[in-house]
């Protein structure tokens, strides 16, 4: 299939701090290249829930307006959401289907079956299931089998982890979405998406916890033998940060977010205790001097906080003395700190890197989506075309079941030859195709050059 056939995919990631909006298509080499990207800062949502529908439609209507601007070209009706928030619980369950013949290999509808039945699971009033995920299949006495689409057997059955969320934000999200002009094509838990932007194969099979610190919330996912086997919701991110430095240090917000991103460190001992910080006074009063000391003190207060959750979770699910072979991946916009690694090295006992989004990126991507902050927008595209790939499969195999009635074979033999018409002229194909080809000969080059203006208006002030 050429690649230029396959949907433009767009994640909407509504986080705290920022609402992000990213467009992209996979080429042919199944990297994503990315054909829009719009971002605004976020008013209207805490800890992952929206609150205030009204400012966030705005802010959403806000990152796609940014989004458009970076490619004329592109038209969004359709977007894959993201969803955090302290609400976000998940549980494991277990179900089985009997077969009617067992000689007749499993299909793909009786898997969908097995995996829509976990949806009937008793949950508690008020919550909505989210997502019901597949851990590893059985058939008859055969265990941990990644895929049973194929086997014979009487029985066919499943571990599943189910993620629910409260009824009330769930519809506030979806709310916000559909009064902005989009519909949502699926709701993605956060921790899932970012895994799958910043993990390869090879940390799955080897077992890895991801650790994706938003702004109001981080969220964590475990995978090991190749297996989703947690997920969780830590009710601290990175707006927890900077309201500690403001109330420590008595400064404005505004200064304690600037304080922590230029001069911020995670491990106190690595910070320089002669360095300070000098904070201009309000309206007349004296300058204020900070230490910087102080600054990496508090960061690091609050970063243990959230690292004790994580090893309290690896402990639940017994993963906790070095299963982990992959070790943890650190992402999100909260994991921008020095020595941040270190630090997660010391409260994990797990070996850590920054988890950046460009394992599955084309080459010619924009610097700026480098940034781990980026990864769980990055996800909800790759769910996207997981979604897609999933669907394309299944039509695939229904058009190989599908036979020919008897009735049209019979017509197909009996049917007159007939006679050859007049050969199309070359020339319109040649027209055809150097019409559809040219635009996208300089597509790259408008794009980026949109795309740099505006970030060259966005740039952030340096407090000095």
């Amino acid at each position: 299939m050429n690649h230029n056939d396959a949907p433009i995919i767009v994640g909407l990631d509504i986080g705290t701090t920022k609402i992000a909006a990213i467009a992209g298509r996979k080429n042919e080499f199944g990297k994503l290249e990315i054909l829009g990207f719009g971002r605004a800062n976020s008013n209207g949502v805490s800890h992952g829930q929206v609150l205030n529908i009204d400012q966030t439609i705005r802010a959403i209507q806000a990152a796609i307006e940014n989004c458009a601007l970076s490619n004329p070209d592109l038209e969004i009706n359709e977007v894959y959401v993201g969803i955090a928030g302290h609400h976000i619980k998940s549980l494991q369950t277990r179900g089985d289907i009997v077969r009617q013949d067992a000689d007749i290999e499993i299909s793909r509808a009786e898997v969908e079956q097995l995996i829509n039945n976990q949806r009937k699971t008793f949950i508690p009033a008020g919550d909505q299931i989210i997502d019901v995920i597949a851990q590893d299949f059985h058939v008859d006495s055969n265990q941990n089998i990644k895929d049973p689409i194929g086997y014979n057997g009487v029985k066919v059955g499943a571990n599943f982890h189910i993620i629910t969320g409260d009824r009330n934000a769930i519809r506030n999200i979806n709310r916000a979405v559909t009064r902005s002009g989009l519909q949502t094509k699926d709701l993605v838990l956060q921790p899932l998406a970012s895994a799958s932007a910043v993990m390869s194969e090879i940390d799955m099979e080897a077992g890895v916890a991801i650790l994706d610190i938003g702004g109001g919330t981080s969220d964590l996912a475990v995978f090991y033998e190749g297996i989703l086997k947690h997920t969780a919701v830590i009710p601290f991110g990175g707006e927890n940060i900077t309201n500690d430095i403001r109330l420590g240090l008595g400064v404005l917000k505004t200064q304690a977010e600037a304080m922590k991103v230029q001069f911020g460190s995670a491990l106190a001992d690595e910070a320089k205790a002669n360095a300070f910080i000098t904070i201009p006074g309000l309206k007349g009063m004296p300058a204020k001097e900070i230490s910087v000391k102080s600054l990496a003190q508090i960061i690091q207060a609050r970063m243990s906080e959230i690292l004790d959750f994580v090893t309290y979770h690896l402990k639940q699910v017994g993963l906790d003395h070095g299963f982990l072979n992959g070790g943890s991946i650190v992402t999100g916009g909260g994991s921008d700190l020095k020595h941040l690694i270190l630090l997660t090295v010391y409260a994990t006992g797990l070996n850590a890197r920054i988890g950046l989004p460009n394992e599955h990126l084309a080459a010619n991507h924009i610097d700026e989506l480098k940034k781990p902050m980026y990864a769980t927008c990055i996800g909800l595209i790759l769910k996207g075309y997981n979604d897609y790939d999933h669907q394309y499969k299944e039509f695939k195999e229904q058009f190989i079941k599908m036979e020919v009635p008897s009735a049209l074979k019979k017509q197909s033999v009996e049917a007159p030859p007939v006679m050859p018409t007049a050969p199309v002229a070359p020339v319109t194909t040649v027209e055809s195709k150097t019409v559809n080809i040219a635009p996208r000969i300089k597509f790259w080059d408008k794009f980026k050059n949109n795309l740099i203006d505006l970030f060259k208006e966005e740039e952030d002030q340096v407090i000095r």
